[in-house]
């Protein structure tokens, strides 16, 4: 009897013969063998579908790839490769009121998915370097010369003009958006400042630039944008199913869908400087007003936006609150505080007849400072003598009347309109004072716990003055904590625990609270989220080109990873079949053999007759290859 040599060319290319007589066992199976066969490749391919197929196949080409995009925008810091032509930028000058920056950004091609954002990042030089370039003073001290605004703004444009691909500087949006600075000037002077711009650097640059791309934002624009800014970097925009991650209820504004839709819980901002506070936070539920007054204020710190590229989709239509509250800053309120503690004083001297704090030896007696620090504080001629006593608790309760609290429900401070937060289910961020009055000197920035943060501060306070600054001429507090910061420090840390839970009634339990001065080892700007805003509906250009592909473009882009294992699996499935089919047939066959064999005479016969038996079942010669 001749030999059967088998072929395949997949998955990987082999051959091999096999002789039936030689091996019987083999070729002409049992049919217990036969079954015991078909189970284990049943096996192999359940587990190969569970493995691959299913839900570690949506990890692959969803999850991760989200995870990816996510570790990759907070933590990338190798050169922008100017050389990709599918790489994008975009241009974002802040002017503030002490100076102007640019900002450089840039981003890949579009995926195509309407529910993906742009992934946007800052560009970074050949050393490595956020592309980043500052010029003073701010912008509005030409108020009285607007003729010389575009030369003010020449050198900004021109550093990011020798970053930025001449091939693509017509496709690069450029926008110039001014803050505190101009918001102060008469509106003549910021629109003669405007027009200037809006004149003349068309002439000098060929960025993607209208008069549109150039104004004046309101605090609460800033404050939308710094918000958008810090939840993109967080990843809270990215929306696939994470259990690590915590999710919302949002009823989604000017929608008419009964079922609210459940997404990733965004973060909460809030923001001390020198000047003002600023508190910023998703509201996920339709709110209700005690009066058509304060719906009307509402109206003013409520924003309703839409990040994606999609108007009708709703995945990522927001409704954000912003407050910003000049004089609530730090620095602001302890010149207020000391404005009243002169008054006062004076006062009181002159109907008492009494000469507290006009010397050293008589000084006005202060909780806010640390024990036994002596200070000086009003104008010449009213000048009071200070010394701490460093009474944390009494502090608090002196400044309590300056938060301007009112009665009114659903209000903060100064009598502001504030809706309601679920301090079960949010998290905050606190930057600037939040983070300085925890960490510089009281080392314990991060998560905020109310109890071990006042017991410090209170610790502070009564430590006398002496030995701060013994402590700080041995390096124990934070390199970038002065002296300043250790003579104001117990009265911060007082302002900022009452803003805190006093002004926005933030229970003294809550424990989702993260100081932070910088967003994964990064400063997050407002201009990232003012960018991401501004060039929301770019990625339907990219999603429109990839409709317009042709049909064997579309098919080809629908075998992606998970069709490609499909098919596979689908081979391999039609290669054990066949071969199961093969060995059943050759069973059957041998069976007829070996019937016709002990009916034969001689030993010759019976070759004959197995050869005749060859060609009646169409098989051709038995030294035939037989290819799968």
């Amino acid at each position: 009897m001749g030999r059967i040599s088998f072929s395949c060319l997949f998955p990987a290319s082999w051959h091999f013969s096999l002789s039936p007589v030689g091996l019987p066992r083999l070729l002409l199976p049992s049919f217990r063998q036969l079954l015991l066969l078909g189970l284990l490749a049943g096996l192999l391919g359940l587990l190969y579908l569970l493995l691959v197929m299913g839900k570690g196949q949506y990890n692959w080409t969803g999850r991760d790839q989200q995870v990816h995009r996510h570790m990759a925008r907070v933590t990338d810091v190798d050169a922008t490769d100017t050389s990709n032509p599918n790489l994008n930028y975009g241009l974002v000058v802040d002017c503030g009121s002490s100076g102007s920056r640019v900002f450089v950004y840039c981003w890949p091609r579009h995926n195509g998915n309407p529910h993906d954002l742009l992934d946007i990042r800052q560009m970074r030089d050949q050393h490595r370097k956020p592309v980043v370039m500052k010029i003073k003073p701010g912008i509005s001290e030409l108020a009285t010369t607007p003729e010389k605004a575009s030369d003010y703004i020449y050198p900004l444009l021109s550093f990011a003009a020798q970053h930025i691909p001449k091939s693509k500087h017509q496709e690069t949006p450029l926008y110039i958006l001014c803050t505190a600075g101009m918001r102060v000037l008469p509106e003549s002077q910021q629109e003669a400042l405007l027009e200037d711009l809006r004149t003349d650097i068309p002439v000098h640059f060929n960025f993607l630039f209208s008069d549109s791309h150039v104004e004046v934002i309101s605090g609460k624009q800033e404050g939308v944008y710094a918000w958008i800014g810090i939840n993109f970097v967080l990843g809270r925009f990215d929306h696939v199913d994470d259990e690590r991650e915590a999710v919302v209820e949002v009823q989604v504004p000017g929608s008419d869908q009964q079922e609210a839709l459940v997404r990733k819980r965004t973060a909460g901002v809030l923001d001390m400087g020198g000047v003002s506070t600023q508190i910023a936070y998703e509201v996920p539920k339709t709110v209700s007003f005690a009066s058509p007054q304060q719906e009307e204020v509402a109206k003013n710190l409520l924003a309703e936006f839409n990040l994606g590229c999609d108007a009708h989709r709703t995945e990522h239509v927001y409704r954000v609150y912003v407050s910003t509250f000049l004089g609530f800053g730090g620095n602001a309120a302890r010149q207020r505080y000391e404005e009243s503690i002169v008054s006062k004083t004076l006062i009181q001297n002159k109907l008492l007849g009494q000469h507290v704090g006009e010397s050293a030896e008589s000084p006005h007696l202060d909780p806010c400072l640390p024990r036994d620090l002596q200070d000086e504080i009003g104008p010449a001629g009213q000048r009071v003598h200070l010394r701490g006593t460093g009474d944390f608790d009494l502090c608090r309760q002196l400044l309590q009347p300056f938060l301007n609290r009112t009665n009114e429900t659903q209000s903060s401070l100064n009598g502001i309109y504030q809706p309601p937060i679920d301090y079960q289910n949010s998290q905050f961020y606190g930057f600037s004072e939040f983070y300085y009055c925890t960490e510089d000197v009281l080392r314990m920035g991060g998560d905020y716990n109310a109890t071990k943060y006042s017991r410090a501060a209170k610790s502070y306070c009564a430590t006398q003055w002496k030995t701060l600054k013994e402590r700080f001429d041995r390096g124990l507090y934070a390199s970038h904590a002065d002296l300043h910061r250790l003579k104001y420090q117990c009265f911060k840390s007082a302002w900022m625990y009452e803003v805190f839970h006093s002004g926005f009634s933030f229970p003294t339990v809550y424990e989702n609270l993260k100081t932070a001065l910088l967003v994964y080892d990064k400063e997050v700007q407002w201009t990232l989220g003012a960018i991401l805003y501004r060039t929301r509906f770019l990625p339907l250009r990219d999603i429109q080109q990839e409709s317009l592909k042709g049909a064997h473009s579309h098919w080809r882009h629908s075998f992606s990873f998970v069709n490609n294992h499909y098919l596979f699996l689908a081979c391999f499935l039609v290669v054990v079949l066949s071969i199961l089919l093969y060995l059943l047939r050759l069973r059957r066959i041998h069976r007829r053999m070996a019937q016709r064999g002990t009916a034969a005479v001689s030993s010759s016969s019976s070759s004959s007759a197995s050869t005749v038996q060859w060609l009646e079942e169409g098989l051709g010669s038995p030294a035939a290859p037989v290819i799968l």
